[in-house]
């Protein structure tokens, strides 16, 4: 039977040396970005994979969809994080744990901490604190009915705690990448119950995303306007 000119045309699987060149690409943008975050470009990847960079722009259109591609499976292990924590007994040990998973991810893959802080894409920002607002406000909830927790905590609290140890982790880089840990317990004490009441409030929800936001597009703008530095031949 012939097929109708209507009938879309199968797709073709992709070629194994294709294939083989979009996984290479894929591992070396992981490493690439972990280590430099998104001010790699593309061409940068494409030399880590060993490969032209017209491979590389055959299989992705530009470094975001790369990105993309790799990041998305991290913001899902965190939000995974998030949610398993809900199922732990303990709610103060389950809220310690979440912290620490999420700083482990984000310190050691500087690209991660970018799509979370919405430093390129403020968009992709918004939609992971969708999907993590959630979870991480009734684990609050849950610790503070356990008696652990202040009561005057919110989930903003939590963002800017994870904020202050990812620079910590930028200012102490490969020297000392675990410094974070030394101040991760300070921080925590600070949130358990019977502390003096905290001076001034925490921030809403949708003011630390603006504070957050407009942040972002200062550093990008100040990046953007510094001289470029020229590279060592």
């Amino acid at each position: 039977m012939t097929a109708s000119p209507d009938t879309p045309a199968p797709c073709r699987p992709m070629r194994k040396d294709a294939a083989r060149n979009r996984e290479l690409l894929i591992d070396a943008a992981r490493e690439v970005f972990a280590q430099r975050g998104l001010e790699a470009s593309l061409d940068d990847v494409a030399h880590r994979a060993g490969l032209g960079v017209g491979t590389a722009y055959r299989h992705f259109a530009n470094k975001y969809e790369l990105a993309g591609a790799i990041l998305e499976h991290a913001v899902d292990e965190i939000v995974a994080h998030a949610e398993h924590a809900l199922t732990v007994e303990d709610p103060w040990q389950a809220l310690v744990g979440f912290l620490e998973a999420s700083l482990e991810a984000q310190t050691v893959d500087r690209g991660l901490r970018e799509v979370l802080l919405g430093v390129h894409d403020p968009e992709r920002m918004q939609q992971v604190h969708d999907r993590l607002v959630g979870p991480i406000s009734e684990l609050i909830r849950r610790t503070q009915r356990s008696g652990a927790m202040r009561a005057e905590i919110e989930s903003t609290d939590l963002g800017i705690v994870i904020m202050m140890l990812c620079t910590v982790s930028d200012i102490a880089g490969d020297d000392a990448p675990q410094l974070w840990r030394r101040y991760l317990p300070l921080l925590l004490a600070g949130l358990q119950a019977d502390e003096p009441a905290l001076p001034v409030p925490a921030l809403s929800e949708t003011r630390f995303r603006e504070l957050t936001a407009d942040h972002k597009r200062r550093m990008v703008r100040a990046s953007a306007a510094a001289p470029a530095r020229v590279r060592p031949r």
